[in-house]
């Protein structure tokens, strides 16, 4: 395994009331006493170290854990998309190939919905070779190799994710109860949704026996069960807790979309909830912005881009950034190049990985790197043109491929054009036939954004409104 540096790592463990536990490392000791069946101790901070050492827990038996290194450790969670496998991503062929690093440990705990919390969970860590990886996270993967090329120090990475999760999943009971609107809008509204699901379970299942007992093809689906709020929470989080950590990296949304303006609060209190029940301050918190994609998936780009409309994924999107005003110690991958437009799940991991790395680089490590994209900052307005202003733009503004594609404006009547933009140093100014008195500019805003706007380093723009919601 993977203990955290210079932190005092919490170890714990069953043992009888009153027996006394010792524990050595390094030549280290620290001692402890059973109580309630329980004992939990934390080890002296320990320097990183590639030089495999010995944990060794004595009590009325003795149990020792070999093999062991002392770096960095992630938590990597989230749903389909951070549970997508490294064998399944984007010409993934050599680098499962050339995985071989004992210097990068992984962990995958089992998918596991409780009730209730649970203190343990089945699984252990293995060393990163192609026999272990291809099977594990490959958007954890690509952020633990860079990181642990970055940095020189191993890596440890704890993957818990589970395809098409919403965010109260993975939350607390205490915090959900807590909060009215979370209690209303998500824990009361559970019973009605679980009876639903049975009724229309013992209907299907009905339908189905008659079918076969009078010998006809049946082609009905199964629905699928409701999700119990925090049931991942118990299962895959409480059991890790209060495991040494770094920092995490989320890459979720999707089951929240059209949910935007809840999302707005449930993310950033999901992150709340986390570190306080870590204890270990605000660690550092790393999403993924929502990747594009066209949920209408048979239309054509001409289709798709023939008008500006709403979105509900460009509102997601716009909460996970607004994620970033309320919450310290937190990064944004911002990832509109890598979408594909007919499947949620798109296969090139290994920039949102890289792009996950930089942002740890830079926000926990203190790194002097360009880990962002243009963000927006203002609007102001001359004339017939609007004059947009970006943070994140030391290198300059750039377009990929051509004129910058992807703006849209609008005067009082808030109707949307397609817009001509330019580039005027750090600066983009936006204006259409169409509008004589913009008020408004969007970029990027639709399920499937089509758009060019990066940095001299290359990273993409996050689309943004410049009327988005201020609360």
């Amino acid at each position: 395994m993977v203990l955290q540096q210079n932190a005092a790592a919490p170890i714990w463990g069953w043992a009888d009331d009153g027996e006394q536990i010792t524990i050595e490392i390094n030549g280290k000791t620290v001692h402890t006493t059973a109580k309630d069946g329980k004992f939990k101790t934390k080890l002296p901070r320990l320097k990183a170290s590639s030089n495999p050492t010995t944990l060794k827990v004595t009590g009325k038996n003795n149990i020792t854990i070999n093999n062991v290194l002392v770096g960095e450790v992630w938590i990597a969670s989230g749903q389909s998309n951070m549970e997508f496998p490294l064998r399944a991503s984007y010409q993934s062929e050599n680098d499962i190939k050339n995985s071989t690093n004992p210097n990068i440990r992984l962990f995958t705990v089992p998918k596991n919905k409780q009730v209730q919390p649970v203190d343990d969970v089945k699984s252990s860590w293995v060393e990163c070779k192609p026999e272990t990886v291809p099977n594990f996270s490959a958007v954890a993967y690509y952020f633990g190799r860079d990181l642990q090329k970055s940095l020189g120090v191993p890596v440890g990475l704890i993957h818990t994710s589970w395809g098409g999760s919403p965010a109260e999943v993975w939350m607390s009971d205490a915090v959900l109860s807590g909060n009215p609107e979370y209690k209303r809008d998500i824990l009361d509204t559970y019973p009605s949704q679980e009876t639903s699901f049975k009724k229309s379970l013992a209907a299907f299942e009905k339908d189905e026996a008659e079918a076969k007992q009078s010998g006809k093809e049946f082609k009905g689906r199964r629905p699928g069960a409701p999700w119990r709020p925090t049931e991942l929470y118990n299962g895959m989080i409480a059991p890790l807790i209060p495991y040494a950590i770094k920092g995490a990296i989320w890459y979720q949304g999707e089951s929240n979309a059209g949910r935007h303006k809840q999302y707005r609060t449930l993310f950033p209190d999901m992150i709340k909830n986390w570190r306080k029940d870590w204890a270990e301050g605000d660690f550092t918190f790393l999403a993924v912005q929502l990747a594009p994609w066209d949920m209408n998936r048979k239309r054509s780009l001409d289709e798709i881009t023939k008008e500006p409309t709403e979105s509900d994924w460009a509102a997601l999107r716009e909460a996970q950034v607004y994620t970033g005003k309320v919450v310290p110690k937190y990064g944004l991958a911002v990832i509109t190049d890598v979408g594909d437009k007919d499947d949620i799940h798109p296969t090139k991991k290994e920039p949102v990985g890289a792009r996950l790395a930089l942002l740890a680089e830079r926000i926990t490590y203190g790194k002097h790197v360009v880990a962002e994209g243009p963000t927006f900052k203002s609007m102001s307005v001359n004339g017939n043109e609007a004059i947009l202003t970006f943070d994140n733009v030391d290198g300059g503004l750039d377009s990929k491929d051509g004129d910058l594609k992807g703006f849209a404006i609008a005067g009082e009547d808030k109707k949307f054009h397609w817009a001509k933009a330019k580039i005027a140093g750090n600066k983009i100014m936006v204006t259409s036939p169409d509008v004589e008195h913009p008020t408004v500019v969007r970029y990027g805003w639709s399920d499937f954004p089509v758009v060019n706007l990066v940095n001299k380093e290359g990273l993409p723009a996050s689309p943004f409104r410049t009327d988005a919601p201020k609360d």
